[in-house]
């Protein structure tokens, strides 16, 4: 390695004197270069290029290009970020996996050493998210649940476990231990990470950094770990040696000044960073939080913030390293040697921060006085629309026109179908536009703060002495992070008053927030479908995008846990609580005040019953798993062998036919819209997620396959079956098709005839007719979720080039990723001021001369669009591949095809 700078030099820590090899960064002083002026996230990222500093891919100029970073340019400078470790979950994790199997056997096919594909860096993959909330409300619920998870995803777990022993630096989590951001947070994170000795014995010591395969990994910049999310394809190439290619990016700075107002929350705080920096506008930036306030903010409150970056926009949002950060990594159980390393290691690197430490310059500053901070939730429908909470009922009545769908005429019930819970009368009057139906803690946001959660404890404690009890509507459920969650509520005595409120604890994963809610019960379903009602779920998630909570449930607000309990309580959103009781206790009428805990009381319990041991006891067996993880049958070889009956896992069809060099690249012709979508369209619209329907493409399928419907499992947990994952995308029941208008879901027009059909059969035909297929959208296309399958869907659907007004990060890396070129209308302009209807053929007009070129006469390509009258618009589009390594993975035709060409040559 050439080590320009001199950079490479020895740290010693401990009265021991252990020894590190590190790379400085205070010699590029003497070069001229001042990396004391830079935020905390670029000093990490001048170390990465400092020390893999090769000649190719990372070179001299692009150490000095870093240093000498200008906060208010445009990025444009490329450079190339080697990732310490990978972190997937299970529902991107199996895609992953199922993918580097089949590059095993394209390898073979290819006559080369298929042993070659693994993981070059240090994966870990943490089982999640596949338990759904079928049980609740009673003590079984946990043991149920997970008996029906097993049974549910006996095969996928059986194939993780194949990749475990077949691929090496691959490590697995099993079901039932936690949510991988908060597993993440509590025992993976090492904040300074250190090699295995090579053959002379010397240890690297670098700062951790991560790309994970869920956009909220985030939630580790609390810890001050830099890292963030990227689709599956962008971290298998990372697993497989890859340096991810980025642009240096402006970081905006956040100043925290003054202390959070008694009885506020770390959601009521991170709703309103979310609420200010989505207006404005933090899309492709780094935020770091800085100023006194910081050190008011308990390293769980920085991590609620830092798990939000998604929702607020930004790429990651970290805090630097100092005295919280070290209290918490004790706290947690890292070892003592960790712990100084981490605190030697940043304050040699400029890394620290501690009072004195001067002001990083920044691209731009926003303040924000926690004083200024109000209870407060955020919905009906996107995690951004902060509403105070005060102001919740009309947030909802104002919103619930827009929210409902047409009417039906309204139906009888019988007093029979009212499952679960005591009769609620003939035609169930409670159950009305408003009613909360999902009461859910739930979330890695939220059920990694002890704070938030010993307050939900207080709050049901409260409310259980004053007499009062869950509404018989509302399914209730607790899914802690960890379970370390359940050990402290115990020792807090706080877990019977839950119980009695039926906050059992449902699981140990991502449940509601994803989608895994499970069925309502038959009662309510029932009178929301028969009087087309607006029901409303309440949790303590980052997600409520439409759609995406459960398909029945049409509003969805974001608030803390405390108030999750609040509203289970009094059953309905469409109220005051400022004014109005939650509900009739024993002594009349219980407003919210009466229950809710002071500052003072939440902190006692949380020094009572919070306990360092619980963290060793906990993690001290992570990696075990329980009898059934330990007695499956695990198949054998270095190369799988995908079974063709199977519904889970399939052989994907990306390599069929791969050659050893890529064919050339043409412009694309005859081009058919096959959607044409609005604004803020999610990767939850694209991407399949959460139950399967029975009378759709999917639902068809896996019926058509001998799958009983009650077996359908869910989306996520057939992600590794190509068959079923396409026939879902843009199959979501809240998506609207301009090209179909009037309809929801997945329905298309099939062109030039007109026939209304579902998006997957309109392909089909379209794929026997030679014709290739766009996508037109608004602006923020891809926002939510970093969902590999939002980018695969589209192109196994016949999906060659998306035009929108603007992307979201990581889906548009997804999407050059897998083959489809991403295009931007020019500033100003849209489908609607351009006159577009979605019947025209388009055809892209010099496309493979400006990629040759490597964009050097610019990137603005024409696009003509013909319309059925013969009238032909020339559109100037934004070509959005933004860096020389994504030309070179669109013209092998996707970046895993160009790792496996790399790998095979």
């Amino acid at each position: 390695m050439p080590n320009s700078f001199g950079s490479r030099s020895t740290l010693k820590v401990g009265a021991g004197g252990r020894e590190f090899e590190i790379h400085r960064l205070s010699v590029l002083e003497k070069a001229g270069l001042h990396p004391g002026r830079l935020p905390f996230s670029l000093r990490i990222l001048l170390e990465n290029l400092l020390r893999t500093e090769d000649g190719r891919s990372v070179k001299d100029s692009d150490v000095r290009a870093l240093a000498s970073w200008d906060p208010k340019a445009e990025p444009s400078k490329e450079i190339a970020f080697m990732p310490a470790r990978v972190l997937l979950q299970d529902f991107t994790g199996v895609p992953a996996v199922v993918d580097l199997a089949a590059m095993r056997a394209a390898m073979k096919k290819l006559g080369g050493d298929a042993t070659r594909i693994n993981p070059l860096l240090p994966a870990e993959l943490v089982i999640d998210h596949s338990v759904q909330v079928d049980e609740y409300g009673t003590d079984k619920a946990l043991s149920l649940n997970a008996q029906i998870e097993f049974s549910r995803n006996k095969e996928r777990y059986a194939f993780l476990r194949w990749g475990q022993s077949a691929f090496r630096n691959f490590a697995v989590v099993p079901p039932d231990t936690g949510i991988v951001h908060q597993v993440n947070l509590e025992y993976l994170a090492r904040v300074v990470f250190t090699t295995t000795p090579d053959k002379d014995g010397v240890i690297q010591a670098y700062p951790d950094t991560v790309v994970g395969t869920d956009s909220h990994t985030t939630m580790v910049n609390g810890l001050g770990v830099l890292g963030w999310g990227v689709g599956g394809i962008e971290a298998e190439a990372a697993m497989l040696g890859q340096p991810m290619s980025m642009l240096i990016p402006q970081v905006l700075g956040m100043r925290l000044h003054g202390k959070l107002r008694e009885g506020m929350t770390a959601t009521d705080l991170v709703l309103t960073v979310t609420e200010i920096l989505r207006k404005k506008g933090v899309v492709g930036k780094f935020v770091e939080f800085f100023g006194a306030g910081v050190a008011a903010l308990s390293l769980a409150d920085r991590a609620t913030i830092a798990n939000m970056a998604p929702e607020y926009g930004a790429t990651c949002g970290i805090f630097p390293i100092d005295t919280e950060t070290l209290r918490y990594l004790a706290f947690s159980g890292r070892s003592a040697e960790q712990v100084a390393l981490v605190e030697a290691y940043a304050r040699e690197q400029g890394l620290f921060h501690e009072v004195g430490t001067p002001e990083a310059t920044y691209s731009d500053v926003v303040d924000l006085d926690l004083a200024s901070v109000e209870p407060s939730v955020a919905g009906p429908k996107r995690p951004q629309d902060r509403v105070g909470l005060y102001r919740a009922k009309r947030s909802f009545e104002d919103a619930v026109a827009s929210l409902a769908k047409p009417k039906k005429p309204e139906k009888k019930l019988s007093s029979k179908t009212n499952i679960g819970f005591a009769p609620l009368g003939e035609t169930l009057p409670e159950v009305n536009n408003g009613s909360v139906v999902i009461a859910a803690i739930t979330s890695c946001t939220n059920t990694s703060n002890p704070s938030v959660l010993v307050a939900a404890g207080l709050v049901a404690k409260k409310a259980v002495e004053k007499g009062l009890s869950t509404k018989p509507w509302v399914k209730t459920s607790l899914a802690p992070g960890s379970k370390v969650v359940t050990e402290y509520l115990a020792e807090a005595g706080l877990t019977p008053y839950l119980d009695k409120l039926k906050f059992n604890t449902v699981g140990y994963g991502c449940t509601t927030c994803i989608g895994n809610s499970g069925p309502l019960p038959a009662a309510v379903t029932q009178a929301i479908e028969d009087r087309a009602l607006v029901v409303c779920s309440v949790l303590s998630g980052n997600r409520n995008f439409e759609g995406r909570v459960h398909p029945e449930v049409r509003a969805n607000y974001l608030m803390s846990p405390p108030l999750v309990v609040a509203f289970a309580l009094a059953g309905r959103i469409d109220l005051d609580l400022e004014k109005e009781p939650l509900g009739q206790g024993s002594d009349g009428p219980v407003f919210l005040k009466d229950i809710w805990p002071s500052t003072k009381e939440v902190a006692e319990v949380m020094a009572r019953a919070v306990k360092p041991e619980m963290f060793t006891k906990s993690y001290g067996v992570v990696f075990e798993g329980d009898e059934r993880w330990q007695k499956l049958s695990v198949p054998k070889g270095d190369t799988y062998v995908f079974e063709e009956d199977s519904t889970y896992i399939k052989h994907p069809p990306y390599f069929a036919g791969m050659l050893k060099t890529p064919g050339a690249i043409g412009d694309l012709r005859k081009v058919r819209a096959l959607a044409v979508l609005g604004d803020s369209i999610t990767t939850d619209h694209i991407s399949p997620a959460g139950s399967i329907k029975k009378d759709g493409p999917a639902g068809k399928y896996l019926v058509d396959n001998g799958v009983d419907p009650k077996d359908f499992n869910s989306y996520g947990a057939r992600r590794g079956n190509h068959e079923v994952m396409v026939r879902g995308t843009f199959a979501n029941v809240r998506l609207k098709n301009l090209l179909a208008p009037g309809t929801e879901g997945g329905v298309t027009r099939h062109l030039p005839d007109g026939a209304t059909m579902s998006i997957f059969d309109a392909s089909e035909r379209y794929s026997k007719e030679g014709v290739p297929l766009l996508v037109l959208a608004g602006k923020e296309y891809g926002s939510g979720s970093s969902r590999d399958w939002a980018a695969k869907g589209p192109l196994l659907l016949g999906v060659r080039m998306v035009i929108a007004e603007s992307y979201e990060r990581i889906h548009r890396s997804n999407l050059v990723g897998m083959g489809i070129v991403p295009l931007q209308f020019a500033a100003g302009e849209s489908v609607a001021s351009l006159g577009l209807t979605g019947e025209e053929v388009f055809e892209t007009v010099g496309l493979p001369q400006m990629l040759d070129a490597g964009f050097a006469g610019g990137k603005t390509l024409t696009v003509r669009a013909t319309g059925a009258d013969g009238t032909v618009r020339e559109l100037k589009t934004l070509v959005r591949i933004d860096t020389p390594q994504e030309i070179a993975y669109y013209q092998h035709g996707g970046i895993l095809h160009y790792v496996l060409r790399s790998l095979a040559a």
